[in-house]
């Protein structure tokens, strides 16, 4: 075995250790640049975002019912409904998109 699965795990692991500790480390004062607040307030958001597209519209058979239930999730989100009936609508979009397009 050239390679040992072990090392890869030790270099994963202390690779996220860092990520994870070194800012707590440096950084001792409160954050007080407004472009790097906002920057770190959306950074969740965006990760979020950047890990969900590609998945809504490659989850069904065909990107366009995919990215019909987008449309129609941010048209109903914008207006106000619940998560509930948004989620439950976009399922109804897709399902009746496949029965016509495949």
């Amino acid at each position: 075995m050239k390679h040992p699965v072990y090392l890869y795990i030790a270099f994963m692991a202390v690779t996220t250790y860092l990520i994870r500790v070194l800012p707590l480390t440096l950084i001792r004062k409160e954050i007080t640049n407004k472009t790097l607040r906002s920057f770190l307030f959306y950074v969740p958001y965006v990760t979020l975002a950047v890990m969900t597209f590609p998945s809504i519209l490659e989850a069904t058979q065909s990107p366009i019912s995919g990215l019909a239930a987008l449309l129609t999730a941010l048209a109903l989100a914008w207006f106000g409904r619940s998560l509930f009936q948004v989620s439950v609508l976009s399922c109804v979009v897709v399902f009746l998109l496949e029965l016509v397009l495949v």
